[in-house]
């Protein structure tokens, strides 16, 4: 009896400390969804389509918010889980709209945007960063979070060539800021440059840092343009990114101790969640459901009508959308723009270089593959 009552009590402990930042994050979601109808009908769109996405309003007045009121610690904690298991239960979500055949087509056709998009910031972040005259660690940093998976990839990688607190919060602040910057600009950017939602999607799965930041512009894009291939697209090719942090994170961590790894960084091993997150493996799991309900003629799996079956394809993009919007609005009430301020001009000049140049080869690479990705 005790025992339950005690688990209880630590329970609703756990929903005090959490509930604030969630009920703040899910009202800037549905701000940014009303909002977004709101203009639509101003501007005389089709009902249903706006010219700003629910996710972009919802990251901009998260941005205003932290940065004219402020956030009070209380909301740090729901934040975090939204930023975190809200964004990475959205993905997941979005597996059961997409089909194994279709993500093979998606990868076979983005691919080689991706390894080049890789090659080039790693090539030009070491020849910026050493012209600049800045610390290597830092310069590896910033390498490998705009060339994989951001945040996360410098966060694996730190203590591997033992970067200090400093240089991994430049890093990160560099990969958060210019990323920020992708997710609002982008999509509109993608729209007037690309003929279709697969290379559009592409774009935003090779030219943006962070899954987060990804998984934002691809829903802000489908949201605007009635094009959820393009979402769907950005977020499978940004998946197929991150798994090359198998191979880059050790390869740059050799690259820097030139060939003499220390013990202390040998010590630092990766365990398979690191590089195949548990969230990767549950979206190509839905997937895999998704096409074997597909199969067929009669019921999916014997036991679903069709009619019903077809149900899940909308059901899933309004939980994903919602759930994508939620974790967006947390990341905007996490931006402080002092951070501008604290980061200096030469890393930033860094970051700005990366981004630039993972953009426009990106632009490049799939404007010489369009016939590919029609």
């Amino acid at each position: 009896m005790f025992g339950t009552r005690g688990r209880a009590n630590g329970a609703m402990a756990w929903a005090g400390t959490v509930l604030p930042g969630v009920v703040l994050s899910v009202l800037l979601a549905s701000t940014g969804f009303v909002v977004s109808e709101l203009i639509g009908r101003r501007m005389h769109y089709e009902p249903g389509k706006s010219p700003m996405s629910p996710v972009t309003i919802a990251v901009l007045m998260g941005i205003l918010l932290r940065n004219t009121v402020g956030v009070p610690r209380i909301y740090e904690a729901g934040l975090r889980l939204c930023l975190k298991n809200a964004l990475r239960l959205g993905i997941v979500v979005l597996g059961l709209t997409l089909s194994v055949k279709a993500v093979g087509r998606e990868v076979a056709a983005g691919l080689p945007v991706v390894i080049g998009c890789v090659a080039a910031a790693l090539i030009l972040v070491t020849m910026v960063n050493r012209l600049l005259g800045l610390p290597r660690r830092l310069g590896t940093l910033i390498a490998v979070g705009t060339s994989i998976c951001g945040v996360t990839a410098i966060v694996a990688t730190a203590p591997i060539i033992e970067a200090d607190e400093d240089e991994t919060a430049y890093a990160v602040a560099c990969i958060t800021i210019f990323g920020l910057v992708a997710l609002i600009t982008y999509p509109f950017i993608a729209h007037q440059i690309f003929a279709t939602p697969l290379q559009a999607g592409t774009f935003l799965g090779t030219a943006i840092h962070d899954t987060s930041q990804v998984a934002g512009a691809g829903l802000a894009y489908a949201q605007q343009y009635k094009a959820d291939a393009a979402m769907k697209t950005a977020v499978t090719i940004k998946l197929v990114r991150n798994l090359g942090m198998s191979l880059l994170i050790p390869f740059m961590a050799i690259l820097y101790r030139r060939g003499e790894l220390k013990a202390t960084a040998r010590g630092h091993a990766q365990k398979w969640t690191q590089v195949v997150p548990l969230f990767v493996v549950a979206f190509v799991a839905m997937a895999c459901i998704r096409s074997l309900g597909d199969s067929g003629s009669g019921k999916a799996f014997g036991l679903v009508p069709r009619d019903q079956w077809k149900l899940v394809d909308g059901q899933a993009k309004f939980y994903a959308s919602w759930l994508l919007a939620t974790a967006l609005g947390a990341v905007g009430l996490g931006t402080g723009l002092a951070r501008l301020k604290g980061l200096g001009l030469k890393p930033f000049s860094v970051g700005f270089a990366a981004a630039v140049c993972v953009g426009a080869v990106s632009v490049g690479l799939i404007k010489l593959l369009a016939p590919l990705m029609r």
